[in-house]
């Protein structure tokens, strides 16, 4: 099968960063679906996977973890899906990614596709919904319906992936008041346009851009991006008792310095279920089936911000080079090979 894979790490302007290879097909296991791959996303994590591990003894390591396609065949334990079935997922961190024309993954974090949407359409949700809804509803606690209203939300980096989908969470399912951040004209609009109720620009001091709109102090903060380097704002920003989540990596933070105002800290890591086998690790099947519905009932939209063209090497490194330059608007979608 065609797979676009690595075999070193290397900047992403060296032609062999990312190769066009051909890979033996892989064999589903008991809870597996094979599923032929018709469009996939681009996340930050496939560029830090590939500038950060080294393929196991010259092998092959194909990146992905974002997946619209067509269920092929079923392993002997299946009881979800079926051949033919059209399906999106994120797949798992501790198997092949899904830069290929075939793919296995476990059911249970697998959701039927949205009927409204075409394969490249879909494959933008799935690793964002997951992660944005989980830490939303699950890490920050917040619940669903109007019991929120009052409370207020701040999302850094609302205009990325995760921001856009947690964005549009916040807003159409809570009663939140919604404050998006994002620094230039066109990803403020866009933040609007997905229903912030404020936007504010992270590189201004975040207390005079909250002053600016009205707002003195938030209850939570989703943290998507550059933690590190806001941790201190943040800090100011949030009420006595707040709440702060993140997703990225930040090389050093000093959470002593949220114990004055007794402030909770909130990781989200969406690998965690696959990554340990959890007992609970079908709610993300359950959680990519509601986003389906969702979407399906125009409450939420695709957050696809451009089609690349087709999957392969020279489509890929362009599009990890967007995403290197924190440029990237939306998702960024490839589809067909």
């Amino acid at each position: 099968m065609k797979a676009i894979a690595y075999y070193q790490s290397l900047p992403i302007d060296d032609p062999e960063a990312l190769q066009d290879v051909e890979l033996p097909e892989p064999v589903p296991g008991p809870r597996d679906l094979l599923v032929e791959v018709k469009a996939i996303s681009v996340n930050p994590v496939d560029t830090k996977i590939r500038r950060n591990v080294a393929p196991e003894n010259g092998q092959a390591k194909v990146l992905g973890w974002d997946v619209a396609g067509v269920v092929k065949a079923v392993g002997a334990e299946v009881s979800l899906f079926r051949p033919g079935d059209k399906v999106f997922y994120a797949g798992a961190l501790d198997r092949a990614g899904a830069n290929s024309e075939l793919h296995v993954v476990d059911e249970r974090i697998v959701g039927a596709m949205p009927q409204s949407l075409d394969f490249a359409q879909a494959a933008a949700l799935p690793l964002t919904a997951i992660t944005a809804w989980e830490l939303l509803f699950e890490r920050l606690g917040i619940a669903e319906g109007q019991a929120s209203a009052g409370q207020s939300l701040l999302i850094v980096g609302a205009a990325g992936g995760v921001g856009s989908i947690l964005t549009q969470l916040a807003r159409q399912l809570t009663g939140l008041s919604v404050i998006g951040s994002a620094s230039r004209p066109e990803t403020q609009a866009w933040v609007r346009e997905l229903g912030a109720h404020h936007v504010v620009d992270h590189r201004q001091p975040l207390a005079e851009e909250l002053k600016r709109i009205g707002v003195g102090q938030v209850t939570h903060v989703a943290s998507l991006t550059n933690t590190d380097q806001h941790l201190d704002q943040l800090v100011e920003a949030l009420l006595p008792q707040g709440r702060l989540g993140l997703i990225d990596d930040p090389l050093e933070l000093d959470v002593r310095k949220l114990k004055r105002k007794s402030l909770s800290l909130h990781w989200e890591f969406m690998y965690t279920r696959s990554l340990f086998q959890t007992a609970d690790m079908i709610e993300q099947h359950k959680l990519l089936q509601r986003v389906g519905q969702l979407i399906d009932q125009g409450v939420l939209k695709t957050t696809l911000g451009e089609h690349f063209g087709r999957i392969d090497a020279a489509n890929l490194r362009r599009a990890h080079a967007l995403l290197e330059s924190g440029k990237a608007k939306g998702k960024i979608v490839l589809e067909g090979f």
